[in-house]
């Protein structure tokens, strides 16, 4: 559509996944297995390997819990390809936009791609020891980025993740 339309293409979505745990109301699930594996879903969909993301934009809302889980996922989702993918936190910038924060990082995620700058996350001074990947703290990276995922956490144990890969023609 958008190549009829000859539109700019910033990214491709080509991956989703969705699992729900029901655990709390406003807590993720504390093993981060539900969280791992909408992000596994995603990469099976989008026929890709956790060796291939390049960036994380997760959930990230800068509590110790929700933090805590997501890195425990994205450690389960990704095994030692976590440690080798830039993840940072938007929200420490844009604030918790609630339902509109999933658009919002999926479109930070497309213009990632297309400009190769990861954005920081900024206000990061003292990470808990659990959470121990490269958060990109306080300055931008530029970075060639082929493959980025994005995490929505949301109320009543909603996980979703979007993948998006350079587009090529």
């Amino acid at each position: 559509h958008a190549l009829r339309r000859e539109a700019r293409i910033y990214a491709e979505l080509v991956g989703y996944g969705q699992t729900g745990d029901a655990y709390h109301l406003t807590a993720l699930e504390s093993s981060g297995t539900n969280a791992a594996r909408a992000m596994s879903l995603s990469l099976r969909d989008a026929g890709l390997e956790p060796s291939e993301v390049d960036y994380i934009n997760p959930h990230g809302t800068s509590t110790p819990l929700n933090d805590e889980v997501e890195t425990r996922a994205i450690k389960l989702a990704l095994g030692d390809q976590a440690y080798k993918v830039a993840v940072s936190s938007t929200k420490s910038m844009t604030g918790h936009c609630l339902g509109a924060a999933g658009a919002i990082e999926a479109a930070i995620c497309a213009l990632v791609i297309e400009n190769g700058v990861i954005p920081p996350t900024i206000n990061l001074d003292n990470p808990c020891l659990e959470c121990d990947l490269d958060y990109v703290p306080w300055v931008a990276r530029k970075k060639e980025v082929r493959v980025a995922m994005s995490n929505s956490m949301g109320f009543g144990g909603h996980n979703v993740t979007v993948v998006m890969k350079k587009f090529e023609d």
